[in-house]
């Protein structure tokens, strides 16, 4: 959400949510990353609730054939970002949709990415 779907840089007109799709493949497909997993944050979830209401999601994505609102957009965008992992089979994606200005949602977040670590450090010792 980070990217505002679809707002456009007044200067160079290029779909922000594209490029932010366009970075998190050149990451999430990086050899480098092969087998990490990768925490996505999609944050500023509370000006995209407003947003969805007045600019429908077809804006950004003219094959969206959900409704304009929150939960059934957020979906959406989620997962086109997950679409773009390549290695499903090695690579798991923690999808969190936040908002920085929201403490308790932070605090939220903290734990599950917290947890994720937690497991993952389990896991890649043989013990979960």
């Amino acid at each position: 959400m980070q990217a505002l779907y679809c707002t456009l840089n007044m200067h160079d007109k290029i779909n922000r949510m594209h490029e932010s799709m366009k970075l998190f493949d050149s990451i999430c497909n990086n050899k480098w990353f092969t087998d990490t997993s990768i925490i996505l944050f999609l944050n500023k979830k509370d000006l995209f609730e407003e947003k969805i209401i007045h600019s429908p999601l077809t804006i950004c994505f003219p094959e969206y054939a959900g409704a304009n609102k929150y939960d059934e957009a957020a979906g959406y965008i989620q997962n086109k970002f997950e679409e773009l992992n390549k290695r499903k089979d090695t690579k798991e994606i923690y999808t969190h949709f936040t908002c920085a200005t929201d403490t308790k949602n932070v605090q939220f977040v903290f734990d599950a990415v917290t947890d994720v670590i937690i497991k993952n450090n389990l896991k890649d010792c043989g013990l979960f």
